[in-house]
This record gives structure tokens, C-alpha cells and sequence, in this order.
């Protein structure tokens, strides 16, 4: 059997070609006399915004050449069967099956904190919520009819734990299948949130809207600008001629669930209360350590703070760090549906609080620097050091790491006279990918950047494109 698409997608032929390739070599995965519906995703690199897209920042993300495919086939066995090629990816068992009528009673009777520990509890098949996971928020969000079993099939190129958004590709890729096979008729900004609540509620991620946001809306080529307030489209920044952008993976590995992203997360929030407070708006206590500010000042977006606002009325005023105990007696929670304040820990409130402020300002800046035509050598220099900025800023939040330090001061050490003008860490932090801001026809320079690394810490970096 030669599976075959009817008709030939868009993306780049040898990508296509390769999932192909992957179908033909697993061809008894799949009844050869029915079709299958597809789904692509790709990955991204957070060129500006990063962690404060929780706080309501406009961010910069540039969609990636890799992608993860996901196949979908009706099956008539009352099974969910997964199946992913790249176990290096996502599993250490490539294979995992659900009953049928399982899922669908889990999905109708669970709530989504009880559904959680069923999909994550074994951590060989963990990866398996990305994937079944959208079909139970299918089904308790938009009232799913889970009437035969299915077989899932993922093909992923994006690497995993890079901070290049394997997560929300993969996500997308099936929420993409399932809405062509289910005949849902979701849009590009709907079928990302609804992604992005897989992670937070099914998978556990405390992640904001851009990754799902720029793997469903994204435009290759172009820099997708979202306004995360919730999720708000503002069209796509082309990147200018003489510019490129790339990406090199410090070989240390990322996770978005871990404590440091989670932290930083919580601090900013409790944060945001404490301003709150500070600006006599009207907050109203709900279960569940929860609370509502129903003011609209600063519609409710940390981000919308104006940096001077935050020097001269606010940053002294909120404290360096505060454990979880005392803000909770004094403050009753925080507005984060995602997060939970622990009592036990003692978190960083006010340079978490201060990222998503000065980066949402840093962002519009790039922006506006970045459409400016002629691009000359100053432009280039003024959008790097907002990246450099940047970097320091999550450095300082906690979420820096040795490999990605070392790489962005292997960049700012090259400079503009190698025709690189600006580095910063990707996403969530803590390891990962960071991002270069180039002069066209830069790659000598990035590969020598890579072998400088590799020579210095004895660990391999590699190129993302």
C-alpha cells in the first residue's frame, strides 16, 4: 500500500514526502480501504514575548519549517488507538490504547482535575494526553459524539523539550484531524484555545495561548503578532529581506511543567494582586482561593501596566518574594484559573511581576523598529539589544540556564561585525532554544557559534530551522 494526499497540501514537498514515508513503513497501523484525515502542525520560535503571554503581552513567534503530522481513521474495534514514530519525541511506549466507552464515561462523569492524573499517571504513555486529551475536551466542551473508536497516528519532526512548541504541534496537529473528521467546523483562533485548554486542564501545563495560537494562525515567512488578551490577532510582521532569524538548541532539555515556569507564573499573578490592592480595585473573593477583579482599569492584564506606572507608583511596593501562606491570609488568591498558590513555597513576586511589563513595552518597540524600511545597521542594532534585554529579564526571573546564557554571549561577542545583532532564550526558559537575530546569509557564523559551544561545554547544540 502507497498512501497518497488528495490533494497535495501546501506545506514543502519533502515534508510531506517523509510523513508519507512514515504511512508506507507502518501501512498495517491503518485499514488501506478507507481514508484518513490529516492534521499539520507546525513549531515555532518565540522571537519576542516568551512568559509574559499569561500577562496579557503582545508576542512575536515565527513559525518553523518542522511540523507534526497527525492521521486520523475511523475504527469499528471501540478502541482509541495512538501510535507515534518518534518515541524520542513523545513516548517511551510509542503505542497506547483506550477503551472507547472508558474515555467517553471519563469525559462525561470526570471532572478535568480528576481526568488529569488518568492520563499522566504512567509516564512511559503520559504523552498520550496531547493526543486523547483533545478528544475528551471535544467531547465535555463541544458535546463530542464518541460513537466508534479511532485510530490516531503521529508523525513529529519538532523536537521535544527544546522550547520550540512540540506540545501545542502536536496538539494542534490532532485538533486540526478531529475537526475535519468530526466535521466540527472550528477556526484557526477557536481550535487553538481549545488547545490550549487540553494542556492547562488535561496535561497539566500551566501554559499561555501563544504556542497553540502560532501552529494553528501562523504564516510562514512571517512573524505571527498576537495580542494575548485573551488571543488576539494582529495580522503577521514579514520579516525584512535582509533579516533572518534562527534558532540553536542548547542541548538542555526544557519542560514547560516544571517548578521554575510554574513559579514565575504563580509570582506574576500574585503580583498582579497585589497591585490590585495597592490600586483600591474592586476584587471580589470566589472559591477555591480565587478571586475576581471586576475594574476595568488595565482591563485586567498585567501587561497594560506602563513601565513607568510600575517605577514610580508600584515596584517598591510589591515585595521582592513572598511565601504562599501570608500572601493567601492577606490577599485571598490570585485571578489565575491555571495555577494554584502553595502555601509551602516562597515565591519571586516582583521581578516576575516586572517581566511582563517592560516586555510587553519591548515587544511593541521590535515591532514598530522592525517595520522601518530602509532596515540599517542602527535598526538592527536597537531590535538586539531589546533581545538582549529580553534575555536578561528571564534571567533574572530564575528561568535562565548555562547553555543559553553561553549562547547568547557567544552572539553579543560575535556581533554585528559576524552580522548577528541579538540572542535571547525561547519560551518557557530554562533550557531550550535561543533565538538569533541576524543579517541574511549568517549561517557560517551561527554554525561557528554552535562549534564554539560544543568546544567550551562539551555539549552539542544544533540548528533549528
Amino acid at each position: 500500500m502507497t498512501w497518497r494526499f488528495a490533494p497535495q497540501p501546501s506545506s514543502n514537498l519533502a515534508d510531506s514526502e517523509r510523513f508519507l514515508a512514515e504511512l508506507d513503513r507502518h501501512a498495517d497501523f491503518f485499514d488501506s480501504s478507507e481514508p484518513l484525515w490529516l492534521g499539520r502542525a507546525s513549531g515555532r520560535l518565540d522571537l519576542m514575548g516568551g512568559v509574559a503571554d499569561y500577562s496579557g503581552s503582545l508576542v512575536l513567534e515565527l513559525p518553523l519549517n518542522v511540523a507534526t503530522w497527525v492521521a486520523m481513521q475511523p475504527a469499528h474495534d471501540g478502541w482509541v488507538t495512538l501510535y507515534s514514530t518518534g518515541a524520542e519525541n513523545f513516548a517511551e511506549d510509542p503505542l497506547v490504547t483506550f477503551s472507547l466507552a472508558d474515555l467517553q464515561t471519563n469525559a462525561d462523569v470526570l471532572d478535568y482535575a480528576a481526568l488529569h492524573p488518568l492520563f499522566t499517571h504512567n509516564t512511559r504513555q503520559a504523552w498520550a494526553a496531547y493526543v486523547a486529551g483533545v478528544l475528551v475536551l471535544l467531547r465535555k466542551e463541544r458535546g463530542l459524539s464518541l460513537t466508534q473508536g479511532v485510530r490516531i497516528f503521529v508523525h513529529s519532526e519538532v523536537p521535544a523539550g527544546k522550547g520550540v512548541s512540540s506540545s501545542a504541534s502536536l496538539e494542534v496537529a490532532t485538533m486540526q484531524a478531529a475537526n475535519t473528521l468530526y466535521d466540527l467546523r472550528l477556526e484557526g483562533r477557536e481550535l487553538a484555545i481549545l488547545c490550549q485548554q487540553v494542556e492547562n486542564l488535561i496535561v497539566g501545563a500551566p501554559c499561555g495561548v501563544m504556542d497553540q495560537m502560532t501552529s494553528a494562525c501562523g504564516v510562514q515567512g512571517s512573524l505571527l503578532a498576537l495580542l494575548c488578551q485573551p488571543a488576539e490577532l494582529q495580522g503577521h510582521v514579514k520579516l525584512p529581506d535582509e533579516v533572518e532569524i534562527w534558532g540553536i538548541d542548547s542541548g538542555i532539555r526544557h519542560a514547560v511543567t516544571g517548578a521554575d515556569y510554574g513559579s514565575v507564573r504563580v509570582g506574576a499573578f500574585m503580583g498582579y494582586r497585589i497591585i490590585a490592592d495597592l490600586a483600591d480595585l474592586a476584587v471580589q473573593q470566589l472559591a477555591d482561593g480565587k478571586v475576581q477583579i471586576t475594574d476595568p482599569l488595565w482591563h485586567g492584564f498585567l501587561a497594560n501596566i506602563a513601565p513607568s506606572v510600575w517605577e514610580t507608583t508600584y515596584r517598591e511596593r510589591v515585595p521582592l518574594e513572598m511565601d504562599g501562606a501570608t500572601f493567601l491570609a492577606r490577599y485571598g488568591g490570585t485571578i489565575d484559573s491555571v495555577t494554584r498558590v502553595d502555601p509551602a513555597h516562597v515565591y519571586a513576586v516582583r521581578q516576575p511581576t516586572a517581566h511582563p511589563i517592560y516586555e510587553h513595552h519591548r515587544v511593541q518597540l521590535f515591532r514598530a523598529l522592525l517595520t522601518q524600511r530602509p532596515m540599517d545597521e542602527a535598526h538592527l542594532c536597537l531590535l538586539g539589544e531589546l533581545m538582549y534585554q529580553s534575555h536578561a529579564s528571564y534571567s533574572a526571573c530564575g528561568l535562565g540556564s548555562a547553555g543559553t546564557d553561553r549562547l547568547v554571549s557567544l552572539v553579543r561577542q560575535a556581533g554585528p561585525t559576524a552580522s548577528l545583532y541579538g540572542a535571547k532564550v525561547t519560551g518557557g526558559g530554562s533550557g531550550g532554544t535561543v533565538a538569533v537575530l541576524a543579517r541574511r546569509g549568517a549561517r557560517e557564523c551561527i554554525e561557528h557559534i554552535v562549534a564554539q559551544y560544543k568546544q567550551e561545554t562539551d555539549v552539542q547544540a544544533s540548528i533549528i530551522g
